[in-house]
């Protein structure tokens, strides 16, 4: 993965948003929220604002024009420069074409869960699947509602995409549930002995 001059995945979204027309960032806040892309990268003004300074110094997007409406403060609204352009497709394709190593904070915890007692593991995992539950419940019934407007699934294939991953998560969690229930998970009856030992602070966390 290479290093971008704006690394901020933010900064891909407002080249994205510029790309179809100009707009201030306000307009491509509303533009992300509308069509719910804030669920999939992290939006907030601040960072928003500090995304846009950056790439204005490296020549990705230029101001355009400055505009008033109403009794509101004045508005700058940026375009997007060839070399933004250059930029958006060079950055798309990256993410696109190759898988990287990311640190999920769910990976984390499991590489460290001899730390906890089996029958902790077992209660917080049982949570998790339920949250997971209520999450696709949501999805299930906000993906009714697009379809209902008759939005392209174009459109939405990153809202479908983290629905599936979190159906293959939760699907993975019952069984491993499943196993420590059952005391089948490779190393459960020496995890069960450090505890039932009284001295958990000696569980190896690497083997």
């Amino acid at each position: 993965m290479s290093t971008r001059r704006v690394g901020n995945p933010l900064a891909l979204a407002v080249l994205a948003c510029l790309a179809e027309r100009p707009m201030h960032p306000y307009e491509m806040a509303s533009t992300m929220r509308e069509r719910h892309k804030d669920e999939s990268i992290k939006l907030n003004y601040g960072s928003l604002y500090s995304v846009v300074e950056g790439l204005c110094r490296n020549h990705f997007i230029v101001p355009k024009e400055t505009v008033r409406e109403g009794n509101r403060p004045e508005r700058t609204v940026f375009e997007l420069t060839e070399a933004g352009q250059l930029e958006l497709s060079d950055w798309l394709s990256e993410l696109l074409a190759r898988p990287v190593k990311e640190f999920t904070q769910y990976e984390a915890g499991l590489s460290l869960i001899p730390a906890l007692s089996p029958a902790e593991a077992l209660g917080l995992l049982k949570s998790r699947c339920d949250q997971i539950e209520i999450e696709l419940a949501k999805a299930r019934s906000i993906e009714d509602l697009v379809r209902g407007r008759k939005v392209p699934r174009l459109f939405t294939i990153e809202t479908e995409y983290r629905s599936a991953m979190r159906t293959a998560e939760l699907a993975w969690t019952r069984r491993l549930i499943a196993e420590i229930a059952a005391g089948k998970l490779e190393g459960c009856a020496e995890w069960t002995a450090w505890y039932a030992s009284g001295n958990p602070m000696k569980v190896p966390l690497v083997s």
